[in-house]
């Protein structure tokens, strides 16, 4: 018998930090389909993810953070994200996914970072680990050591 992937993965409370719409959109759609995953808000710039993370009333299990964004930038969600006290993962999307941008993300909070253009694949089997429970101290989107 065959047990709905629902069933043993708790759904995913994600906030998603993203200024395309049209990537955004595709995004909520890929992952609400792959993994359990609810998207319960979206911000397209710094200041607004700051306010929203800011809010003890606005908890969530996942943030998905660009680092390019209509004002600011992911790297200041970051440190907002990191000045409160919830436990919710931190996670960049970019294109921008340097080396050095990498090592910035990571120093700034970031539990992981994946590269939009090729990482996607990585970033939702972060999102199944996640949402079935799983240690997510693997390597995914992280620089080798």
């Amino acid at each position: 018998m065959l047990i709905p992937i629902d069933a043993v993965m708790a759904h995913l409370r994600t906030y998603i930090v993203e200024d395309s719409p049209v990537i955004r959109e595709n995004l909520i759609a890929t992952l609400e389909e792959m993994v359990p995953v609810e998207v319960i808000g979206t911000a397209d710039d710094e200041s607004s993810a700051a306010q929203w993370l800011a809010k003890s009333d606005n908890a969530c299990d996942l943030v998905i953070i660009d680092i390019f964004l209509k004002s600011g930038s992911g790297l200041g969600v970051l440190q907002a994200a990191r000045k409160t006290t919830d436990a919710r993962k931190l996670v960049v999307l970019s294109n921008y996914a340097t080396p050095d941008m990498r090592r910035k993300c990571l120093q700034l909070g970031a539990d992981k970072v994946f590269d939009k253009s090729n990482e996607i694949d990585g970033l939702i089997n972060y999102c199944a680990k996640l949402a079935s429970g799983e240690d997510t101290g693997s390597t995914f989107g992280q620089l080798p050591s």
